[in-house]
Formats: structure tokens, C-alpha cells, sequence
């Protein structure tokens, strides 16, 4: 079977899609959770419980991640820890083709997990007295979020997506706003610039007033990156490498560029776009400059464990910015449940054994989900390489049940949690179980059902409240 060539879309789900996708996608992140409340006074208390650090059952975990490709993920990796202990492990197919297994080591598109990266740099030149949280983006980069928006819209809006501005990501693929997958491929190779993908989203009708609601867009951090370019005079990326990246002492994590190719060993990256792109293409080559500082890491699943520790730990923030990082708004799903809580670049949710701390992403094939302990001890991380397998009903409104989401959650659960973990005194909130937001429709500005473009856990469990994209 070829994966690699362009895949027909059978007519039914090429209608729905149609009709589900006229609007503008997010498509670096797995997490699409709806409205939030307001934000709230200071740093989440949740985050002074620590989960309950069940042993790392090593044949368990080999067990729930086999699993995983048994429910018909091509190929996962991972590494978990729990203190100097760990675990890597790896299950399933790099290449559909030649059957080459996967390898815990493998490089891997981070997607939105960069978003935690750039995060903090803004959040060190904050410390430096360079950039003010919240002084409005129009003093730094006026060109770019011009006007009323420019004075009302802060940089701490930006940081935890209150400001309302809109994604870019449908107007930088347009066939997706045709429920078509053409553009993909059209711009394999393309380069584009931040200024032009920053006036996609802002071009589109704003989502909210600034500060009312929480609306993920990956548009608020590509306009962090210029807003670092203009408080330093460096370019963002080359910043990020430098403060974040060499300082927590990753060996194998960087920002692309215009370099289409992942250097170092790494699978094919599958995607199925729900269907529409059948069989699932190869999207392992591919020019990121599309996502920039919102989402073009390349990284490991262990060096995503020693960001995350380094940063829990102190190392990458002083107290007063992680405490401001840390400080989150609810974001809460359509029945008015909190499925997590965002603060500036990262998210909190609950577990089984607490809460934890990290970031999800997904790419075109590359998704990605990160958590850790508030201490940052007990930690999970996975990469996978089949996207947006998941199916929709007839009215193109609910996912179809996936046997793979369950187990990539009973997976997190055994990493995090461990065997011997003892259950909660008081009965928590489950796992988040977001929906998608409604976004505008593409000529009329109205709310209109869309799946939700997005790539991860978060997404997919969401679906079957109903089908709403962030």
C-alpha cells in the first residue's frame, strides 16, 4: 500500500468535511477546550499537590504502550521518569512500508509543546525588565496588531490565549476551508514569514473582547516571537536556542528553519485528516516555517522531560515568573465543566494521582503530549505518528469512538501514576474532556460546527460532547 501519494477522499466524508471546515484551523495543538472564566489571582493551589509516585512498572508500561499501536497508531515512543528512574520504550511501525520499528530515541515534530519553549523565554526577558506582561503588543510591535486591538490586547493575553484574536492556520491552507487536503501538499516546501501568517489571523473577526475568553490560537505566539525580535533585536528562534534550549542542556532539540528534513533518526509521520486522506500520507518532510515559534520544534521524548523538570525545578525561570506562568485561567467545556487550566504557556490537569503539569501538539503525522509532576519528579512523554485517525458521525458533529484514545490515556495514567499510587482523598475532576470551540465562519463571521483540526489525546476524548473547533 502506498502511504506516501496523494489519497483520494472518498465523496461522503469529502461532503462533511466541506461542510464542517469553514473556518480557520488550529493545528499545532492537541487541547481544544471552549470559554474559560476569569483568570484567576495567583499561581494555581492545585499545583501543591504532588502525584503519588507509584513505582515504574517497566513490563506495564511496556504492555500499555504496545497497546497503543495494537488500537492502531502506527508507531509510539516514549520515556517516563520517576525521580533517577526511567523508562523508554518504544512500540510499532516507523514506516508502514518496510516495517521499521520505532526507537524510544527518535526525533520527533513537537508541535505546540513549543509554545512552552517560547513561553519562557518572554518570560525571562520579562524577568530582565524587557518585556512588561502587561503592557499593551501594540508598543512593541504596532505593525503588526495595529489600533484598538493593539492598545487593549497585553502580552500576558498573548501568553494565555485571552487576547480573542483568531487563528491563522485556515487561511495559511486554504483547501481546508474547502474540507479539501490539497494545500498540504502545495506547500511542502514553501517558506513564509510570521509578519504574513500574523495578518491571517488578525485580518479574521475577532473572537472575544480582549480578557473576556480563552481562545486557543496559535496566531498569539507567533506574535510573541516578534515581540521578543523587537525587545532584543535577535531573531526568536536563534533567542529560544540559546536561553532555553542550551540552558536546560538538550542535545537534541532545535528549530528547523526553511530545512524541510528531521536530522537525526526519526519515523515517517502519517496523516489521515479524519478520513479524508486515504491511505495516510507521509508527512515526515516538510518546511515548518508555517508554525515558527507557535509550533515548529523538532525535539525527543527525553528531552522533553528535562525541559519540563528543569523548568518545574526553577532552573530556566526565577520564582516570581514560573509563580506568574503557573497562574492559570479554567478552561471549561460546553457543559461548564474545568477540563484543565492555562496559564502562560503551559497547562494543568488532573490525574488519577494528582495534578500535573506539560503541554500537548500536533503537526501534519507528529503528535506529542508532555506532563509532569508540579515538582517535577514523575514525568511522561510520547510521540506518536499517525494523526487525526479518528472518525466522524454522519452530520460531521461528533467523533466515533477510537479505541486508541482510550489507551493512549490509560498509558499517561500507568506513567504518571504508576501501580501503586493510592487514589485521591476527595474525588477529582476527570482527565480533560474539552470541546472544541466554535470558531467564525469563513464569509459570514457566525458560528458554524467544525471538527476539530487538532492533534492530540484532549481533542479526540472531547468529541463525543460535540464537535466544536477551538
Amino acid at each position: 500500500m502506498d502511504h506516501t501519494r496523494p489519497g483520494r477522499p472518498r465523496p461522503r466524508r469529502l461532503r462533511r468535511a466541506a461542510a464542517a471546515s469553514a473556518v480557520a484551523v488550529a493545528l499545532l495543538a492537541g487541547i481544544a477546550p471552549a470559554a474559560v472564566a476569569a483568570p484567576s489571582a495567583g499561581p494555581d493551589t492545585a499545583a501543591a499537590a504532588v502525584p503519588a509516585a507509584g513505582r515504574l512498572d517497566r513490563a506495564e508500561l511496556d504492555r500499555k504502550l504496545r497497546a497503543i499501536h495494537e488500537a492502531g497508531i502506527y508507531g509510539a515512543y516514549s520515556a517516563v521518569r520517576d525521580g533517577q528512574t526511567r523508562y523508554d520504550g518504544a512500540a510499532g511501525f516507523a514506516d508502514v512500508d518496510t516495517k521499521r520499528p520505532v526507537r524510544p530515541d527518535f526525533r520527533h515534530r513537537v508541535g505546540s509543546v513549543t509554545k512552552t519553549f517560547t513561553a519562557v523565554a518572554v518570560l525571562q526577558q520579562s524577568a530582565k525588565g524587557r518585556i512588561d506582561l502587561d503592557r499593551p503588543v501594540g508598543d512593541y510591535v504596532p505593525e503588526l496588531l495595529p489600533g484598538e486591538r493593539g492598545r487593549k490586547v497585553t502580552v500576558r493575553m498573548l501568553l494565555n490565549h485571552t487576547g480573542g484574536i483568531n487563528d491563522y492556520v485556515g487561511d495559511a491552507f486554504p483547501s481546508l476551508l474547502k474540507g479539501t487536503t490539497e494545500s498540504l501538499d502545495d506547500h511542502r516546501l514553501r517558506t513564509v514569514r510570521p509578519a504574513e501568517l500574523i495578518g491571517y489571523g488578525v485580518a479574521r473577526p475577532q473572537l472575544s473582547e480582549p480578557g473576556a475568553e480563552w481562545h486557543y490560537s496559535n496566531t498569539n505566539y507567533l506574535l510573541l516571537g516578534e515581540v521578543l525580535r523587537k525587545a532584543t533585536g535577535q531573531d526568536p528562534e536563534r533567542l529560544i536556542t540559546r536561553d532555553v534550549i542550551r540552558r536546560a542542556g538538550l542535545k537534541n532539540t532545535y528549530f528547523p528553519g526553511t530545512d524541510p528534513k528531521i536530522h537525526g533518526p526519526h519515523a515517517r509521520m502519517y496523516e489521515s485528516f479524519y478520513g479524508l486522506i486515504d491511505p495516510p500520507r507521509d508527512y515526515s518532510d516538510y518546511n515548518m516555517t508555517w508554525a515558527g515559534t507557535a509550533g515548529a520544534l523538532v525535539s525527543t521524548t527525553q528531552d522533553l522531560n528535562t525541559f519540563y523538570r528543569a523548568l518545574l525545578k526553577g532552573d530556566l525561570l526565577p520564582r516570581t515568573q514560573l509563580d506568574q506562568m503557573r497562574t492559570t485561567v479554567d478552561v471549561k467545556d460546553a457543559d461548564g465543566n474545568v477540563g484543565m487550566r492555562y496559564g502562560l504557556g503551559i497547562y494543568s490537569m488532573d490525574t488519577p494521582c494528582g495534578p500535573v503539569w506539560g503541554h500537548d501538539g500536533g503537526v501534519f503525522g507528529a503528535g506529542t503530549w508532555a506532563l509532569s509532576s508540579p515538582d517535577g519528579k514523575r514525568q511522561f512523554a510520547i510521540g506518536y505518528n499517525l494523526m487525526k485517525y479518528q472518525r466522524l458521525n454522519e452530520a460531521g458533529t461528533a467523533f466515533l469512538p477510537h479505541p486508541a484514545d482510550a489507551a493512549m490515556r490509560a498509558y499517561k495514567d500507568q506513567a504518571l501514576c504508576g501501580t501503586t499510587a493510592p487514589a485521591p482523598a476527595a474525588k477529582a475532576p476527570a482527565a480533560p474532556v474539552p470541546a472544541p470551540a466554535p470558531a467564525p465562519d469563513a464569509e459570514k463571521g457566525t458560528a458554524a460546527p467544525v471538527p476539530p483540526l487538532v492533534d492530540a489525546p484532549e481533542a479526540a476524548l472531547a468529541a463525543p460532547r460535540i464537535a466544536r473547533q477551538r
